[in-house]
C-alpha cells in the first residue's frame, strides 16, 4: 500500500514536468494544534526539489503558515493552497526563515509586498478599522432601528366620513 501511495504522490507531483529529478519528498508533518486550527495544513507536500524541514525551521514554518492566507485562493491558508503562488511564498517564507528573519520580520516583508491581505488577522489601524469594526457598527445600527421601529406608537387610523361609510354600506348589501 506504502509503494502505491508513494507512486501515486508521485506521479501528482510530476504532472507538467518533462522529467523528473529527484524522487518525491516525503509528507510535511505539522504540529497538531496547527492541525486542529486548520486541518488542510497537514496536506501540504513540499515541492520537488525541496528537502525536508528540520524540526525547528517546520515548527516556525507551521506557526507562521497559520497566519497567512493565500492570496489565491483567499480563503485557504498558505500552507494548505496548491496554486502556484502559494508554492512560491512557501518556498520564499522557508528561505526567510533559513535566513533567521524574525516572524514578525518575515509578516512585514509579506505585508509591504502583498498588503494587508496576506495576513489572516490584519493588525488595528486606521487603514483596516472598517475591517475590524465595521460588523459591529452595522450590528449597532441595526439594532438602533429595530429598538425604533419597535418603540413606535401605532398611529390610528383615521375615522370614516360619513360618504366613505355609506358606499361600505352598500358594497356590503351588494
Amino acid at each position: 500500500m506504502h509503494g502505491l501511495l508513494t507512486s501515486a504522490l508521485w506521479w501528482v507531483s510530476s504532472v507538467g514536468a518533462q522529467a523528473p529529478s529527484a524522487p518525491l519528498a516525503p509528507m510535511v508533518s505539522t504540529a497538531p494544534s496547527v492541525q486542529a486550527v486548520l486541518p488542510g495544513v497537514g496536506a501540504t507536500v513540499l515541492a520537488q526539489g525541496d528537502s525536508p524541514m528540520s524540526a525547528p525551521i517546520q515548527a516556525r514554518w507551521d506557526h507562521i503558515a497559520a497566519e497567512l492566507r493565500c492570496l489565491v485562493c483567499q480563503n485557504e491558508s498558505l500552507a494548505s493552497s496548491n496554486a502556484e503562488l502559494a508554492v512560491d511564498l512557501r518556498r520564499e517564507v522557508r528561505n526567510l526563515i533559513e535566513q533567521g528573519q524574525s516572524d514578525a520580520d518575515i509578516r512585514s516583508f509579506l505585508v509591504k509586498r502583498y498588503g494587508d491581505f496576506v495576513l489572516y488577522k490584519p493588525e488595528v489601524k486606521p487603514v483596516t478599522w472598517l475591517l475590524w469594526f465595521g460588523p459591529f457598527a452595522l450590528l449597532l445600527m441595526a439594532l438602533a432601528v429595530a429598538l425604533r421601529l419597535m418603540r413606535r406608537t401605532p398611529v390610528a387610523p383615521a375615522p370614516l366620513t360619513d360618504s366613505e361609510r355609506e358606499r361600505v354600506r352598500r358594497m356590503l348589501e351588494s
